[in-house]
């Protein structure tokens, strides 16, 4: 919220463990010349999947959950597509 300078938006409480979807928020928004920071946080549903294509010419990587040692390679034009899946974990406690 600090990002978007607002005191509260509509995802900041959450949703319930059993919706369809993924709330995702981009770590280090850093605009560059060619890039900007309109997009920092959103909503992956069944229907709209988050596309993203990178525009390193080297070294680029992804990753997921703070573990950048599993990464994978991420250069200019590899596109990655998330998106909910359609096998659900279960939290068994």
């Amino acid at each position: 919220m600090g990002i978007t300078k607002t005191n509260k938006h509509k995802l900041s409480s959450g949703f319930g463990w059993d919706e369809k979807r993924l709330q995702f928020s981009v770590r280090e928004p850093f605009p560059s010349q060619t890039t900007g920071t309109d997009l920092v946080f959103g909503v992956i549903t069944r229907k709209s999947p988050l596309r993203i294509e990178s525009q390193m010419p080297e070294n680029g990587i992804v990753f997921s959950d703070g573990i950048e040692a599993d990464y994978l390679t991420f250069n200019s034009g590899t596109v990655v597509s998330i998106r909910v899946a359609d096998i659900q974990g279960r939290l068994i406690c």
